[in-house]
């Protein structure tokens, strides 16, 4: 029987033709299942082997169920030689385009790591249109949080600065058996272009970890250790030292960070 919440999250990921998905820790399958019978190829990506052999046992043909971990495996070219349902009747330029999706419930004690890794996926390959995953609901506090608020932090800005991040549904304990301790979200990454442009960006997220680093100092005091022209360059600016981290808004952390790599840039005479 499909556990209802298995259901839900299908709905909200929306499969539509052409796409493909990778999902992340399928387990015993409990949104793989649902999810193929859209007809969608599916690329399950499981750590556990003693999973991955229940797994392959139970799935249906557009399943491909490959053994690994997700933070080091080579993912795309088994993903890149799946293709999607087409009616065979369809003329080819009424088919749909492929596209390349990420869903999974995400291991709570390794999401972070792996929601970096879907970042670097996208800046580095691009082949992602979105992600739609299940995470402890105070990890989706965080994501969604905004500048001013305690849960606005490093994860915050970097994932947001290459996807618009919005919470999909809440789902308690009580819809799992067993009941966890804990509660679950379903958030939504539409990946695109940087949200805020930058001369560096590896400069800007060293920036922003170091400034988040220290959150309970001020801006001055915060970024004397990452630079040392720190009050030099709030000045310029325009930034108020005296402020915390979590105060700047992305275009104040741009606007430094350009600043930053000006005065680390050695003039042409």
């Amino acid at each position: 029987m499909l556990p209802p919440w298995a259901r839900k999250v299908v709905e909200a990921i929306a499969p539509e033709p052409g796409d493909v998905f990778l999902e992340i820790g399928p387990g015993t399958g409990a949104l793989t299942l649902p999810l193929a019978a859209t007809g969608a190829p599916i690329l399950a990506v499981e750590v556990d082997r003693d999973l991955v052999a229940a797994l392959a046992g139970s799935v249906p043909r557009n399943v491909t169920v490959m053994t690994g971990d997700v933070l080091t495996a080579d993912v795309f070219p088994v993903l890149t030689g799946l293709e999607p349902q087409r009616p065979p009747d369809a003329a080819a330029a009424d088919r749909p385009a492929r596209r390349f999706r990420i869903v999974g419930n995400l291991p709570y004690y390794i999401a972070s790591p792996i929601l970096v890794r879907l970042i670097d996926w996208h800046r580095r390959e691009g082949a992602f249109a979105d992600a739609t995953v299940m995470v402890q609901r105070e990890m989706a506090d965080r994501l969604v949080a905004r500048p001013g608020t305690k849960d606005y932090g490093v994860l915050t800005v970097l994932l947001g600065q290459h996807a618009r991040i919005t919470r999909r549904l809440d789902l308690p304990s009580t819809a799992f058996k067993p009941a966890p301790k804990v509660r679950s979200s379903v958030i939504h990454l539409a990946f695109g272009p940087p949200a805020v442009r930058v001369v560096d960006e590896a400069l800007f997220e060293r920036m922003v970890k170091a400034m988040f680093g220290q959150r309970r100092k001020t801006l001055t005091n915060a970024l004397k250790g990452f630079d040392p022209t720190a009050p030099a360059v709030l000045a310029l600016a325009g930034i108020d030292g005296r402020r915390r981290p979590e105060t700047l808004e992305p275009a104040e952390m741009a606007r430094l960070a350009d600043l930053f790599h000006d005065v680390r840039t050695p003039r042409m005479l």
